[in-house]
């Protein structure tokens, strides 16, 4: 039964806190666990949850502010449950933070947080909503709105993570592919094929795979084994094809196999998909080579505001998918979302988040695009192209106008395959430096004609900004770089401590959360610049100005005393 907890807005007459020191207690309240507390814990909207728990009367649940907070502080600190626990029991800050100010109240099972975590995964598959992105989307509106934080510039980037997996090749995932479907088998059965399996169950996948040496050995073992692993699908479907580990042993035995009849040949790497399986215990990470590395998991993406007034920049979105999914294809599925809670009218981004997709969905969303880097061939500095044009358009985008830089001004007009076209005179373009001097690439018939589409356009207003933007005295996209170090902080190699997008999903999350509380924390704590009062001003006095005006008035006062009698008469 849900039941919402409200204990931690009463605070108690004694307890460990008000036992500490005054100046201890005003340390804790300073530090990160009151502004998690305030700013974090205090706002979980755990009505959310209602929907994991039962209607009908039965013991009320563990307190779903401090389930939420603890996967929080779990991502925050790179923690295992095991720590987190201790954490939890004997860390007076985790327990400030969590509405705790007793060391002996609030107990739970550990187990509590795993049922947790069940049900998130749970309403999830069945809903396709995860509750703790929801949380962090409210959090952050409402941090958004407390704090008055401009939203209408945010800078985006993309990182790698990797799931709790072991980088395991072919040959070794094979093995133990035909080893689970052995271990399916009752004692009858498995001495009925004891026989056929032995080379491959009588040690472990990574035992079998070190004693095969050379490149050759190993296509001959993969084929091996994936004749093996055929014949064993095919005696085991009657009566074990709805088990989990026969489907992840079919579908790997697809995507690197090839059957034609008897004959069994596994497929080159250049044959496999980027989404076949890496690992038996994560069906969703997928494969990614980029800048010559190896990658095996998921990308995360976020975007964080960066409107130079603002003191106090935090992450508004996050986003994770397996890293075959490119940054056009996110950045298109979180803009709606994005426009929809912040207002954003800017986004600041590299060359991997533009595309024809991107900039339909930016002008659907009256969203502006600054790249710090463009794709593809600069332009040659000989020839006119449209950036040497001033298109105007109307409240839609559309271009209705186009001025050469010659002088010329027309109306553009619409061809049957709805591209743009400009009819320039030619008379005109003769006495044109352009054209004397062979830049002009406009083509003779009844006048010179320029012929564009609607993607040429876009392209060309990306390279606009994006040159006006390597021109700025101040790049505001740099920072997002330790933004994304910052979300991996505490997970070594980038690798989180879980498997499946819905965990990954929800570590990162939970980190980004803490990367907000911790700034904010910052901010409060930060030193601010004396406010200093104007000299001079009508009714101030000396006295009650700041140290620095108080020093230079006494030494004006010192040098007027000490001046010669002729010198302050002026004589």
């Amino acid at each position: 039964m849900f039941v919402k907890n409200q204990s931690h807005l009463q605070s108690p007459l004694l307890s460990d806190i008000q036992s500490l020191p005054e100046k201890q207690r005003q340390r804790l309240v300073g530090s990160w666990a009151g502004v998690f507390y305030e700013q974090c814990f205090c706002r979980i909207s755990e009505e959310t949850f209602a929907v994991l728990y039962a209607d009908c009367p039965s013991r009320p649940n563990t307190p779903v502010n401090v389930l939420v907070g603890l996967e929080l502080l779990k991502a925050g600190f790179g923690w295992s449950d095991e720590e987190l626990y201790d954490a939890f029991t004997f860390n007076l800050q985790v327990r400030y933070a969590l509405g705790y100010q007793d060391l002996g109240e609030g107990d739970f099972a550990l187990r509590t947080l795993y049922h947790f975590r069940q049900r998130l995964a749970c309403y999830h598959q069945e809903q396709g909503v995860n509750l703790l992105t929801e949380v962090f989307e409210a959090l952050t509106d409402q941090q958004v709105a407390a704090w008055g934080v401009r939203t209408g510039y945010q800078r985006l980037d993309s990182t790698q993570i990797a799931s709790n997996i072991r980088d395991a090749s072919r040959l070794q995932l094979a093995v133990e592919a035909v080893q689970r479907l052995y271990r399916l088998l009752d004692e009858g059965e498995r001495a009925a094929y004891a026989a056929r399996l032995e080379p491959f169950v009588e040690r472990e996948a990574y035992q079998y795979v070190y004693r095969v040496k050379g490149q050759e050995a190993t296509r001959a073992h993969l084929r091996e084994v994936g004749q093996a692993l055929h014949w064993l699908l095919a005696e085991l479907a009657p009566k074990y094809e709805s088990a989990v580990s026969y489907q992840v042993a079919q579908r790997f035995f697809e995507e690197n196999y090839q059957a034609k009849g008897a004959k069994i040949s596994a497929r080159t790497n250049a044959e496999l998909p980027a989404g076949c399986l890496q690992s038996l215990d994560d069906l969703e990470a997928t494969y990614r080579q980029k800048a010559r590395r190896v990658y095996k998991g998921y990308v995360g993406s976020a975007s964080e505001t960066c409107d130079p007034q603002n003191e106090l920049q935090l992450i508004i979105q996050v986003q994770v998918a397996p890293n075959n999914v490119q940054d056009t294809t996110l950045l298109c599925a979180g803009l709606a979302s994005l426009k929809a809670r912040t207002g954003v009218e800017t986004v600041i981004t590299d060359a991997g988040y533009c595309s024809a997709e991107v900039d339909q969905a930016l002008r659907a969303q009256q969203v502006v695009q600054v790249p710090t880097d463009m794709l593809g061939r600069d332009p040659r500095p000989n020839r006119l192209t449209l950036l040497d044009f001033t298109i105007a358009t109307d409240a839609a985008g559309t271009p209705q106008r186009m001025s050469c830089p010659g002088g010329q001004t027309i109306l553009l007009g619409r061809s049957r395959s709805q591209r743009f076209t400009a009819r320039w005179d030619g008379a005109v373009c003769q006495t044109c430096n352009c054209y004397a001097t062979g830049r002009c690439r406009g083509k003779r018939g009844r006048g010179y004609r320029l012929s564009f589409s609607l993607q040429d356009y876009d392209r060309a207003e990306r390279r606009r900004r994006c040159l006006a933007e390597r021109q700025a005295p101040k790049h505001l996209r740099p920072a997002v770089e330790a933004t994304m170090r910052s979300l991996k902080h505490h997970f070594p190699a980038s690798k989180l401590p879980v498997r499946g997008l819905f965990r990954v999903t929800c570590m990162f999350v939970a980190a980004a959360a803490m990367v907000n509380v911790r700034r904010i924390a910052r901010h409060l704590n930060a030193p601010r610049p004396p406010q200093l009062a104007p000299v001079g001003a009508p009714g101030a006095a000396v006295a009650e100005s700041e140290p620095i005006l108080l020093f230079f008035a006494l030494s004006r006062a010192l040098g007027h005393l000490l001046m010669p009698a002729k010198a302050r008469l002026g004589t």
